[in-house]
């Protein structure tokens, strides 16, 4: 039993080592880096894959919407931010964001990745802030604005009473 432990630790120990990679930094010291699970290619492919239209949750809010008998336009160029849901009878502009992507205080899904912190923490702080100024754009130019978060797309039945009051409370 002794052996076997020895050798899955070994075998652990090479798998960790043929995932990272070594760096020399401009004092000319190695450093180790843990690098991604996926290749470089199928890292690529994945992120290829993340749309910024059209997304899982904007379908179902989009039939939610729909469902309840409210029409809409979708990504409406000429508005700040460029919304995912416009209903302009309302003058009701509806953001669907991921709770990742534009760090959704408080959710499980908001945390900042350990590798490359930097660049991703920048990033995402880059996103949140250009989402506050198209939000102040919007209700400066007289829209209501909601965000409804990847992770509410759960609470179907409250997020659509939510909407659905929130769209109603401005009625012509």
């Amino acid at each position: 039993m002794g052996t076997e432990k020895r050798m899955w630790i070994s075998v652990n120990l090479d798998q960790r080592a043929s995932q990272t990679r070594t760096n020399i930094d401009n004092r000319g010291e190695v450093k180790l880096d843990m690098t991604d699970v996926f290749t470089r290619s199928k890292r690529s492919w994945v992120m290829s894959r993340i749309r910024g239209r059209d997304t899982t949750p904007e379908k179902v809010i989009r039939s939610m919407l729909h469902s309840c008998g409210f029409r809409f336009r979708l990504h409406v160029n000429d508005l700040p931010g460029r919304p995912d849901v416009v209903l302009p009878k309302y003058r009701t502009v509806i953001f669907v964001n991921g709770c990742f992507w534009h760090h959704h205080a408080g959710c499980k899904q908001a945390v900042y990745p350990k590798h490359r912190s930097r660049f991703w923490r920048l990033k995402i702080d880059r996103t949140v802030e250009r989402d506050k100024r198209a939000i102040r754009r919007l209700r400066y130019l007289g829209w209501r604005v909601t965000t409804v978060w990847e992770c509410e797309i759960e609470r179907g039945d409250e997020l659509r009473r939510r909407l659905t009051i929130f769209i109603k409370s401005t009625a012509p």
